[in-house]
C-alpha cells in the first residue's frame, strides 16, 4: 500500500494535523527570534524546515484530490499579488 492509497479522508487529516503543526513551529520560530524562547534558533529553524516537508509529503500524497500543478499555478498568481501589494501596485 501506499501513501495514496489511504483513504481521502485519512491523508486530509494527516494534512491538518501537518499543517497545525507548521502553524506552531513558525510561532516557535517568532519567539526565539523575539528573544521569548530561550530553545536553541537552530533547532527551532531545523523543525520548521521537517514541518515544511511533512505537509509538502501530505500535498503530493493528495494529488488526486488538488493536482499540484494546479496547486503550482495559484501559488505563482499569489506570490505576484503578495509582490505587487508590497510594491504599491495592488
Amino acid at each position: 500500500m501506499t501513501i495514496r492509497n489511504l483513504p481521502d479522508k485519512t491523508r486530509l487529516i494527516q494534512l491538518a494535523e501537518e499543517a497545525s503543526e507548521l502553524s506552531q513551529a513558525c510561532l516557535k520560530l517568532v519567539r526565539v527570534m523575539d528573544g521569548d524562547s530561550p530553545a536553541p534558533e537552530q533547532a527551532v529553524r531545523d523543525n520548521l524546515i521537517e514541518e515544511m516537508a511533512d505537509v509538502s509529503v501530505c500535498m503530493t500524497a493528495l494529488q488526486d484530490i488538488a493536482p499540484l500543478a494546479q496547486v503550482g499555478e495559484i501559488i505563482t498568481q499569489k506570490a505576484q499579488r503578495w509582490e505587487d501589494r508590497i510594491n504599491g501596485k495592488g
